[in-house]
């Protein structure tokens, strides 16, 4: 019982405990909000990757619209609806992908 005493009285115990509580719970970059900022962090560079990956298909696309007549029709008939004269436009829904 007394060498639990001594070892729990020691100076340097205490110190050290102390020291590891109040970095656990109340210092300013305590380690719950390490671990929150580490999942956010993660999170955000999942978003960065998504966006870098939009932005070269976008490039792609842009530059594939500049240098190609062929894909600027295409796009042009698809997105915008245009067509030449003495043509008809159907347009077919697909109820599959609309949401409800």
């Amino acid at each position: 019982m007394k060498k639990i005493f001594i070892i729990l009285t020691n100076k340097y115990l205490v110190a050290f405990s102390f020291f590891v509580v109040w970095m656990l719970f109340f210092d300013q970059r305590d380690y719950f909000q390490q671990r929150d900022r580490q999942e956010e962090l993660k999170k955000l560079e999942i978003k960065k990757r998504y966006y870098v990956q939009e932005i070269e298909k976008t490039k792609k696309e842009l530059t594939d619209l500049q240098n190609n007549p062929a894909a600027l029709e295409k796009f042009a008939r698809e997105h915008y609806l245009m067509k030449k004269d003495g043509e008809d436009i159907f347009l077919i829904e697909d109820s599959t992908t609309q949401k409800k």
